[in-house]
């Protein structure tokens, strides 16, 4: 059994490094550099600790017909599969978005004639493919929580922001910066489900 608080093997509380090291994730044993483990030893990657989640995720906001993401959001993180703290949270926030915006009607961004939930799936999986490059604790070691990243990652994908963008590029960095000041203003330490409100 998964515990939903500290660490997910034993319950223990968790350690936080300066400087990340090697270390052997508990489930899939893959070594890498990471900034925690419990107090025990145990760590749990970022990958092993959220794919089960972002699987859920995705599959919800595929098929949902809810328009509200506040709704959206609340019924996944009633998911055990959802822990209290974790990198899943980074991928709720787009999806949880583009799931409302589809199911709104939106139709600005789909490609070609293709049809809307294809649209809406086609851009879910970027989505999800975005927010998992963002590390569990980059809210801490980044100084960028992974919620306003996530209200980032949805403003890029509908507006078809890139890097050399004009208007799109100001609009997706303007949602990230007005989310970080309201995360940032309820001061720390992290919690993942605030930061998603």
């Amino acid at each position: 059994m998964e515990h939903k608080s500290g660490c997910l093997v034993c319950g223990a509380g968790l350690a936080y490094f300066e400087a990340a090291r090697p270390l052997a994730c508990w489930h899939c044993q893959e070594t890498s550099y990471a900034n925690v483990s419990c107090v025990h030893g145990h760590f749990v990657c970022d990958r092993c600790h959220g794919s089960s989640a972002n699987d859920l995720i995705e599959r919800y906001c595929t098929q949902t017909t809810e328009t509200d993401p506040v709704a959206i959001a609340t019924a996944l993180m009633q998911s055990p599969l959802l822990k209290m703290h974790g990198p899943e949270h980074h991928f709720l926030i787009p999806a949880a978005l583009l799931a409302a915006y589809y199911n709104q009607g939106a139709t600005g961004c789909r490609a070609g004639n293709a049809p809307a939930i294809t649209e809406k799936a086609r851009l879910l999986a970027e989505a999800r493919r975005r927010a998992e490059q963002v590390p569990g604790g980059a809210c801490g070691f980044w100084g960028a929580c992974g919620a306003a990243v996530g209200a980032g990652i949805f403003l890029s994908l509908i507006t078809q922001a890139t890097p050399l963008s004009v208007k799109a590029w100001r609009l997706s960095n303007g949602v990230t910066a007005g989310a970080l000041k309201v995360i940032a203003e309820h001061g720390g330490p992290r919690c993942c489900k605030r930061g998603t409100f």
